[in-house]
């Protein structure tokens, strides 16, 4: 008896909670995008509306317009916008059969020869009845696919060709089978430039209400290295933890050594004695929190900028790898950080010499 009124008591709170109006649905079953994060509330929902790499977008563009869009691999860095240029593509084509008409498979779901041969081959192989459009099948990071499972598919794309299309979508092309890349259209998307991530920040941050200070935009750009998913994510965490963004701000919400500190230590290397870099560098770490290899990674654009001879270059860039990977191996930041300083000495005595 005390069981059957525990599942009763479950089921009316069950109805409650289905009942319950609830503010993230909507009617037409999307999710509403005022709590989601900033990456995914400002996804472009149209072509138009995609930052940079123009060439390809028109080209897209007019594929799609004309109903000649053939299978498409896009490739390029992460953040540079590969699987929202394809969303958008699909949206601008079935518009509201858009979740009966793509199939989208992502790299957290199984990516064996099984799930080709079943759930890839059942979507491909159907027609819709009362459209005449082709099916779009997307697979994100397909470079983690198996070479079995990208064999299996290269038979499935050539004879499912009038029912579907496939968006390959992968971080590194040479990961792809030959066979597959044969079979598609190849565009590279290209880390976006610093013009474009800028605009979007500023737009992002107008609608938001961010408060930016100064250098706050520059920081971004340049943390974000091209990619406009991390400088969003940046953005949104400084926006949470500071009242304003600006390059401290930036810097400190990330842990990265601020660009002062890389261009004292960057001095301090080239001019000062041996013991008093090493101390200094030490004293640096401990009252800024920056771990050395930030410092090592930091200071290889540092380098490059720097008027000194190509020699001394080329051994310090040669130096700064060797121990940025002896301290990815867990090994001594102190005995690292000899190594870094007797590098700084070798190339005083190369500008010496010249």
């Amino acid at each position: 008896m005390a069981l059957a009124n525990q599942d009763l008591s479950a089921m009316a709170k069950m109805d409650e909670v289905m009942a319950a109006p609830t503010s993230r649905l909507r009617t037409d079953g999307t999710v509403d995008k005022r709590n989601a994060p900033w990456v995914e509330k400002y996804r472009p929902d149209k072509l138009d509306d995609v930052a940079a790499h123009k060439q390809i977008i028109d080209t897209i563009k007019r594929l799609t317009v004309e109903n000649r869009l053939p299978h498409l691999l896009l490739y390029g860095p992460p953040g540079t916008g590969k699987t929202s240029t394809i969303l958008a593509v699909a949206r601008q084509m079935y518009g509201g059969q858009l979740a009966s008409m793509t199939l989208e498979l992502n790299a957290s779901d199984e990516r064996g020869i099984g799930v080709v041969r079943q759930e890839i081959q059942d979507f491909a192989s159907t027609r819709t009845i009362f459209s005449n459009k082709f099916k779009l099948i997307i697979l994100d990071e397909c470079d983690a696919m198996t070479n079995d499972a990208q064999f299996a598919l290269r038979r499935v794309i050539e004879k499912y060709t009038r029912n579907a299309r496939f968006c390959l979508i992968c971080n590194y092309v040479s990961k792809i089978i030959p066979a597959l890349q044969s079979r598609c259209t190849k565009f590279r998307f290209a880390p976006l430039d610093g013009q474009f991530v800028r605009g979007r920040l500023q737009y992002v941050a107008d609608t938001e209400g961010v408060k930016l200070g100064p250098g706050g935009l520059d920081a971004l750009v340049e943390l974000g290295g091209g990619d406009m998913r991390r400088s969003l994510n940046i953005l949104q965490s400084c926006h949470m933890a500071f009242d304003q963004v600006d390059q401290h701000a930036v810097y400190a919400c990330t842990g990265h050594p601020l660009p002062a500190d890389i261009s004292s230590v960057l001095a301090w290397l080239l001019n000062d004695r041996v013991a008093d870099v090493f101390q200094k560098v030490i004293q640096l770490q401990v009252d800024k929190g920056v771990a050395l290899v930030d410092i090592v990674r930091e200071l290889h654009p540092w380098i490059m900028r720097t008027s000194m001879p190509v020699r001394a270059k080329v051994a310090l860039v040669e130096r700064l790898a060797e121990v940025e990977a002896r301290l990815a191996a867990a090994t001594s930041e102190r005995l690292q950080l000899g190594a870094l300083v007797a590098a700084f000495v070798k190339a005083r005595e190369i500008i010496a010499q010249a």
